[in-house]
Formats: structure tokens, sequence, C-alpha cells
């Protein structure tokens, strides 16, 4: 059956669970450890560089205005927390893409009850890293130059006040294309053909970006939810396409 429009949260509760579960815990382990060295690291590296960066990016405004600067500064703060939040994402996922791709058939395995995938050995896990390292940087073609123009837009005086809030649409979006990907990868689907099916499916793709984009947010919680992000994505692919397969048929 489709999922609800608003299924997001439900999918990440589900992919939590699954990427708990005993029989996927070792499929999650690597990842989760290269999550954790690149997180520490940007923590560091944020916590000695933020009030620069947000000085960096605020507008200089005239004494008469400098009021206003008590309500930019918050709106900067979280532009610079969105910055630093792609940047991590980003970098983590395109080093652990092999085994995001490898986790994905691993949860579809469990969900379908079927294994139509190739037994675990490092071998296939190797074999893996072009056509998932070919497919993160189909990715960043498609993120950078978008987020290139917001980030121009964010030292445009006046107009850069609507940066953060398009930032966080384009996360939203951004997030959903990342996991999901995961899936449609593994099925051969071809990049424009998985952002069609997307804005196809696009108000419960930006519930899922949306639930995904707010639990990464949290620091130390977003470690282990991006095993849980692959695992809901996942559950969304086969049940949405499972759907339209029943309905094809029918």
């Amino acid at each position: 059956m489709p999922a609800p429009v608003l299924s997001g949260p439900q999918y990440l509760r589900e992919g939590l669970k699954l990427v708990l579960s005993p029989g996927l815990r070792l499929f999650v382990l690597l990842p989760l450890a290269i999550n954790l060295v690149l997180f520490v690291g940007l923590i560091y590296l944020a916590g000695h560089q933020f009030s620069l960066w947000v000085d960096t990016l605020m507008p200089s405004l005239p004494e008469w205005l400098s009021f206003l600067s008590y309500i930019l500064w918050p709106l900067f703060v979280v532009l610079v927390v969105l910055m630093v939040f792609f940047s991590f994402t980003l970098l983590a996922n395109i080093i652990a893409a092999p085994f995001n791709g490898f986790l994905a058939e691993k949860v579809e395995v469990v969900v379908r009850g079927t294994d139509d995938f190739p037994a675990f050995s490092w071998g296939e896990l190797i074999a893996m890293v072009p056509r998932t390292f070919a497919r993160e940087m189909r990715k960043l073609g498609y993120f950078l130059p978008r987020a290139i123009g917001l980030f121009i837009l964010s030292f445009i005086p006046v107009v850069n006040i609507i940066a953060a809030p398009l930032w966080l649409l384009f996360g939203v979006w951004m997030m959903a294309i990342q996991y999901i990907d995961y899936p449609a990868d593994n099925h051969k689907l071809g990049w424009n053909e998985m952002l069609a099916w997307l804005r196809q499916k696009r108000w419960q793709s930006m519930s899922f970006g949306g639930s995904v984009y707010l639990v990464l947010l949290i620091p130390v919680v977003n470690i282990l939810m991006m095993p849980a992000a692959v695992a809901g994505a996942t559950l969304f692919w086969v049940r949405e396409r499972g759907a339209e397969n029943l309905v094809t048929q029918n």
C-alpha cells in the first residue's frame, strides 16, 4: 500500500529498529565508525571557527539600523549550522557510500524475505566502490551549483534574509535524494529516472527528507541515524515501488 503523505517519521523509526536488529548490526558498525571520526573532526573545526564564519556572513549595517543585528544574528547562526551540517553529511556519505549501498541491500532482503543479491564478501563490497562513488559524484554535481547559488545569495544584503529558509527546503529535498538513491541505485534506476520518481512522490519524499534532516541536526544522535536513514529509505522504496508494481499488474 502506498505510503501516507506524512510517512517520513514512521519510516525513519522503522529503519532505526531494523539497523539495531542482530542481523544488520555488522553492516552498520563500520559506517558508524567512519561517521564518528568525521563528526569529531568537523565539530572541532566548527568550534574554533564558528564565530568567525557568522561574523563574515553577517551583513554590515549602518549605525541607525544596528538594532536589527539582534534579529539577524540568530538567522545567520542557523545558516552556518546548516552549512556545517551539509558539509558533514556530504563528506560522510561520500566515504560511506559503498557501505550504505550494501546496507540498503541487506535491509531489502530482511523486508522482502527474499535474497536476490550476491552473498556478502569483501570482494563484492570493493566492487561496489566505483559505482557508488560515481553516483555520489552525480549527487555532488546536482548539489554544488544549487548550493553555490544559495551561498552567493547569503552575501547579498537584504535578500540574504531568505537564505536560511531556502537552505532548509533544499536540505530537506537533498536528504530525500541522498538516502532513497541507495536502494534506487541497487536496482540500477538511472539518476534522472530516480529524480522523476521522487518528484512524483514529492510530499512523501519531503516528509522523509525532513524527518532525516531534523534528526541529523542533533549532535551524537546523527551518527546513529545515518544508517537508520538508509534503512528507512529502503523501506520507503520497497513499499512504494511494490505498490506501483501491483497497480501496474492489475
